[in-house]
């Protein structure tokens, strides 16, 4: 997932989607667990996968949508973490982050980037 740019890339050529129809979503060690930030541009934060797409389509501005999965891991176990297994209690907890994550698309698809940052980016 790193290398997304090439994917992302591609289907926007392929459908003729303009960058600003498209919406990125990304885990995010930097947010808490169950966190959700939309942005309709911005710096990668450095996030690899943001990154790449970020080089590849030569701009910040691209609608994305990170997913807190906070920052709970020793030095050097980040990969561990990000693709390990979520906790007994995370894993309650999913169904009502993902239904706000998904509402959130929803709302980017039906009512625009602005609109829709107002609904997701709530404590």
């Amino acid at each position: 997932m790193n290398l997304s740019g090439k994917a992302v890339n591609y289907w926007m050529k392929t459908l003729n989607v303009f960058a600003e129809n498209i919406m990125v979503i990304t885990d995010d060690i930097a947010l808490p667990y169950g966190t959700l930030r939309m942005r309709g541009k911005g710096s990668n934060g450095g996030h690899n996968g943001l990154g790449d797409i970020q080089k590849v389509l030569g701009s910040e501005a691209y609608p994305r949508l990170r997913f807190g999965v906070g920052s709970e891991f020793s030095k050097g176990r980040q990969v561990d973490y990000v693709l390990g297994r979520f906790t007994s209690k995370e894993f309650e907890e999913l169904p009502i982050f993902m239904d706000k994550a998904i509402d959130g698309v929803l709302a980017f698809c039906t009512i625009g980037i602005e609109r829709a940052m107002n609904t997701v980016n709530t404590k």
